[in-house]
């Protein structure tokens, strides 16, 4: 730290503009935003965080932002916030310049977060609750700000730029992908740099995933309840700050830790993609801590009730809801997404209870500030934009919703497909119309079947073991009483809660396993695989594991030395199906329209018999076998480099029966015979590769995915 504390600091205006502490070379620029402040001191600190040296009145007020301008300041500065202005909750201000305040706009945090009393606004305890004032300093327990030289050689990187139909998304945690891994030095386990190493990029390629989306990488805190149990936040939804990394992700504490991960995934072809919790904040309802906004500026930053702004509206369930119809807040979360593609160079975002980021103050709107205002960013314009379309609001269920250009996850494709697979009535209509991307959601405004991000586990609810492994929620170590979580999981365990050693239900877990996973890799739409399910990673039963940041969460990389192996093994030959085969991604709806020289249809559905399905067949509520035809020689199409994307004709075959299902192969032009490429009821998956005559009757064991390739007549 280049200040010396022996004389005060020289302090000069500096600029509103930009926001937060920016080293230009010579100094370093302070800007906060604060609306309804009367004065902000800028407190700087020793090299350990612990020692205040010196508090400085930012000179300058212009245009709602304090400002100041420190010539003699340097990259490694560290420093915080206190803001005066007026206590008054019952009209939304929570001014308190005892506490020591995050920047909104830090680009890194130095020191350890710890929970006390002093972190409240009011005094805790006290009869009038929020209503009360505490004088307490808090500086001591709070992170500091970190000052930061942005300089790094990128090199030659260059973003993937994946075309949405090719994506294949692995969703993961960068602590528990390498918490346990064998090959990942120990001092680097549960970081960016550990996620950086060759052992864990080489096995993400050979996997063939195009994209890692990570778990909340922001910096964010621990909830204290949970510090109070030994537990915490391991998912990371809980956001202090939209610009700096999460130190416990580091292991120097410097930017080019991260950078170095993404320039090394990109160089294997690898996009990143970070889910991004712009919704809410960790300051929670009116008893909540005070660590930035709710102390910067309260009324400006939260949606608070018009008639009693002393409370939160709460659309996200965490307490509070930000409030991104301040233009100001907006531009917040719009340099955060700048920042993170253009200094970080990460390729998306999934955006968390996105459905929140769309609401103006009479509800959810597609043509929303912040939806308006991503959409004619140029610095957007290529980046992956994937909506969690959903909030706790009203109105707050929103999947297909969203405008062009953005994709969603889609929840009715994964409860659809667990659905049919546990074998439930009358679900075969809504499979077809998942397995074709959904197009009864998406297909509006030129949207196009990638819109779907079509997923069967994900972060939140049950891994696939513990789909297959458990009827209900085994969430006792959250320490909420099994109350916390979901309780429809759709899920069926197959005679036995959790481990058993019976033989016959490991090897019907085990192709139920195939069998979702086969259907997610072979629908239409953009697929998303959850990390750990190629390895039979189980949580046992936890399908709420949030603040489980132990070996219940972290990958269990031992599992490949037993039936994790030939999961995995199944899980590439799957992926490496879905490239081979463009007929499985193509870029438009497929509705039967498009037919190839022979008049075969692209897609075709056919019953156990080898006929067409009728309407009368798809009424059929006991119906759980079905075929799939998809013609890769109807309709043209042109890849991103320009090569034709044609494709032989493939057939799927779905039996979510118990029993044997005695199935016809279809007789159509030029097919002289099927070839069986993908057998569910096969370890690591593979076909026999023998060629079933067209017309031939074959039975079908219960509980069985299977692929075909068409053996064309000669001459073709």
């Amino acid at each position: 730290m280049a200040i010396s504390t022996a004389t005060r600091t020289a302090v000069w205006p500096g600029k509103p503009y930009p926001l937060g502490a920016n080293w230009d070379g010579f100094g370093v620029n302070f800007a906060l935003f604060s609306a309804h402040a009367e004065k902000v001191e800028l407190c700087l600190f020793d090299q350990t965080g612990q020692r205040e040296v010196e508090r400085i009145v930012l000179p300058e007020h212009t245009d709602e932002v304090w400002h100041g301008y420190l010539p003699d300041a340097r990259p490694g500065l560290l420093y915080g916030y206190r803001v005066h202005g007026p206590y008054e909750p019952a009209a939304g201000h929570r001014f308190n310049p005892n506490k020591l305040l995050l920047d909104p706009y830090a680009k890194a945090l130095f020191g350890p977060f710890r929970w006390s009393d002093a972190h409240y606004g009011y005094r805790v305890g006290s009869t009038r609750e929020d209503l009360s004032f505490d004088r307490r300093d808090n500086a001591r327990g709070m992170p500091k700000c970190r000052v930061v030289d942005r300089a790094f050689t990128w090199g030659h990187d260059r973003h993937p730029a994946v075309p949405w139909s090719d994506t294949v998304i692995y969703e993961t945690h960068v602590g528990g992908f390498t918490m346990r891994h064998p090959e990942v030095p120990a001092p680097l386990r549960g970081t960016f740099a550990g996620m950086s190493t060759h052992a864990v990029i080489d096995y993400l390629k050979a996997l063939g995933i195009t994209s890692v989306e990570f778990l909340p990488v922001q910096s964010f805190a621990d909830d204290r309840h949970l510090v109070g149990q030994g537990l915490r936040n391991y998912w990371g939804y809980n956001s202090v700050g939209f610009f700096a990394p999460e130190p416990r992700y580091m292991t120097t504490g410097v930017l080019s830790e991260f950078k170095t991960m993404v320039a090394r995934l990109h160089e294997a072809g690898i996009e990143v993609i970070l889910d991004v919790v712009y919704n809410h904040t960790g300051e929670g309802n009116h008893l909540g801590p005070t660590l930035s906004f709710k102390g910067i500026d309260n009324l400006s930053y939260y949606r608070l009730l018009p008639d009693n702004p002393r409370f939160y509206i709460n659309d996200t369930g965490t307490g509070n809801t930000l409030n991104l119809s301040h233009p100001r807040v907006l531009q917040m979360v719009m340099d955060s997404l700048r920042y993170w593609v253009t200094e970080m160079h990460v390729d998306g975002f999934r955006f968390d209870l996105a459905t929140v980021l769309a609401r103006e103050p009479y509800g959810f709107d597609p043509g929303s500030g912040f939806l308006d205002a991503v959409r004619q960013d140029p610095a957007l314009a290529d980046v992956k934009l994937i909506a969690e379309p959903w909030d706790v609001g009203p109105g707050g269920y929103q999947v297909g919703n969203f405008p062009p250009g953005w994709a969603e996850w889609n929840d009715r494709y994964r409860d659809t497909v667990r659905r049919y697979w546990r074998g439930d009535d009358g679900m075969l209509p809504e499979l077809a119309g998942r397995i074709a991307g959904s197009s009864d959601l998406f297909e509006k405004r030129g949207r196009r079947p990638w819109s779907s991000v079509n997923f069967v586990t994900a972060h939140d609810g049950f891994t696939l073991h513990d789909l297959v492994s458990y009827n209900d929620k085994h969430n006792w170590a959250n320490g909420e009483d099994n109350r916390d979580g979901h309780s429809a999981n759709h899920s069926w365990n197959h005679g036995v809660e959790g481990d058993t050693d019976d033989p016959a239900i490991r090897e019907a877990r085990a192709r139920q396993k195939r069998n979702l996973l086969a259907t997610l890799f072979l629908s239409q739409g953009t697929p998303m695989m959850l990390a750990g399910d190629e390895i039979g990673h189980s949580q046992k039963g936890n399908n709420n594991a949030y603040c489980q940041d132990n070996e219940t969460s972290w990958l269990d990389w031992a599992r490949l030395k037993g039936e994790g192996g030939p999961m995995l093994a199944f899980v590439k030959r799957l992926i490496a199906l879905r490239k081979a085969h463009p007929v499985l991604r193509r870029p438009v709806f497929l509705h039967g329209r498009r037919t190839s020289a022979d008049g075969l249809k692209d897609i075709v559905w056919y019953t156990p018999q080898g006929v067409e399905k009728s309407a009368e067949d798809w009424r059929n509520g006991h119906a759980r076998c079905i075929m799939l035809l998809l013609n890769g020689h109807a309709g043209t199409y042109t890849g991103v480099d320009g090569a034709p994307q044609d494709d032989g004709v493939l057939l799927i075959v779905l039996n979510a029966h118990t029993d044997t299902v005695n199935v016809t192969l279809p007789e159509v032009p030029d097919a002289r015979g099927w070839r069986c490429v993908l057998d569910t009821r096969v370890a690591d998956g593979a076909g026999d590769g023998r060629m079933q005559l067209a017309g031939r009757t074959m039975p079908v064991d219960g509980r069985t995915a299977l692929v075909f390739v068409q053996v064309e007549s000669p001459g073709r």
